[in-house]
């Protein structure tokens, strides 16, 4: 209905480069998969930094809403890289894998960089709270 093929060419455009990152990182070792991820954590860890001190956004005010979601649990990104990594252990498929290793490893050397190297150097602390302040 008035549909051009333009939709469906961007789906497929879509499906093929998630293809071509599977086929391409799956071609690569285990080893170089995480490596490719430490390149990936440093340009994690630069667009936190730029939220962080470029726009001003501090995780434990600007995502306080989510709290009640979470029954007050601070969600940081290691986490889900942790659940990533393991997880890898269980895939089958190569290219899944090493893009389970790839993003679980930069998710969490990431977090960790920004906690208790780059906050601890800036600001002093490490910022690395498991709750969310309570507010009263």
């Amino acid at each position: 209905m008035g549909d051009d093929g333009t939709a469906q060419r961007q789906r497929c455009s879509v499906g093929f480069a998630a293809r071509e990152i599977l086929r391409w990182v799956g071609s690569r070792s285990p080893m170089q998969a995480v490596l490719c991820g430490l390149v990936l954590a440093v340009f994690i860890e630069a667009a936190t930094c730029v939220m962080r001190f470029g726009l001003g956004m501090q995780s434990g005010r600007d995502s306080a809403w989510l709290a009640p979601f979470t029954m007050g649990y601070r969600i940081h990104h290691s986490y889900y890289g942790l659940v990533m990594l393991a997880a890898a252990a269980f895939v089958r498929g190569r290219g899944v894998r090493n893009v389970l290793l790839l993003v679980g490893a930069s998710c969490v050397l990431s977090d960790l960089i920004h906690h208790f190297i780059v906050l601890q150097l800036i600001t002093g602390s490490a910022e690395f709270y498991m709750r969310y302040p309570v507010a009263g």
